[in-house]
């Protein structure tokens, strides 16, 4: 499963029919102007791309290989309000 922490490499559709690859920690979907991308931190030697994050559109995915799962967070739920309401 994809999760927000994941480590992840990233193949999408670059320039001249050559795939791009992107290695680094999936950060979450970003929706930009009524499209979606796969948010990437990247991880490399080369310290200029380091850390930058790289939205990839789903349009342009050819493949997503998961390479650490990041356990997903239990979703938080507010506790009920001890004070009684309008409605009983």
């Amino acid at each position: 499963m994809l999760t927000p922490a994941s480590r992840v490499r990233v193949r999408s559709a670059g320039p001249d029919e050559q795939a791009i690859v992107s290695l680094g920690v999936f950060r979450g979907l970003v929706s930009i102007g009524g499209d979606n991308a796969l948010a990437i931190e990247l991880e490399s030697a080369d310290r200029e791309e380091q850390g930058r994050v790289r939205l990839v559109p789903i349009s342009a995915l050819l493949a997503v290989d998961i390479l650490e799962a990041a356990k997903p967070e239990e979703e938080k739920r507010a506790e009920p309000s001890q004070t009684p309401g309008y409605f009983r």
